[in-house]
């Protein structure tokens, strides 16, 4: 049996972006990869992120934010950042784990109508449960 890929998802607030990265993999790539997902500045899980997720039949509502200041034991192989922040204030992780970024608009920044930043939501779930899917093959081209 092959040992699971360990990839930690990091943004800001841990609120939205992260989180849907962490449910896309449990959702569709439980079998090779333990996905975690954590921030530098965490707040509370997007209800947005949630409902949105649920439309696409992932249920991310037991995801709790978490400081990456937590998860700093944990021998992870990639870390991946979502957003610039996120990527400029990194933590160095103990081990060989690889610091690589793929950023995504932070939809919790959508401004409007209702309808019009759930789009945005919708938008985000959908780009990063394409990158998440293509994973891991694509994380060497990162």
């Amino acid at each position: 049996m092959t040992e699971k890929l360990k990839v930690l998802f990091l943004c800001t607030g841990n609120s939205s972006r992260s989180q849907m990265a962490e449910g896309w993999v449990r959702a569709l790539k439980a079998d090779s990869i333990e996905a975690w997902s954590a921030g530098t500045d965490p707040k509370d899980v997007n209800p947005r992120a949630i409902q949105v997720m649920a439309e696409a039949g992932v249920d991310i509502s037991g995801q709790k934010s978490k400081h990456v200041e937590s998860l700093m034991d944990i021998p992870f192989d990639f870390v991946i950042t979502l957003c610039k922040d996120a990527r400029d204030t990194c933590p160095i992780f103990p081990g060989d784990a690889k610091v690589v970024h793929h950023g995504f608009d932070d939809p919790a920044r959508a401004e409007g109508p209702e309808e019009e930043v759930l789009k945005v939501f919708r938008r985000v779930r959908d780009e990063i449960r394409n990158f998440t899917s293509d994973m891991p093959d694509n994380l060497q081209y990162l």
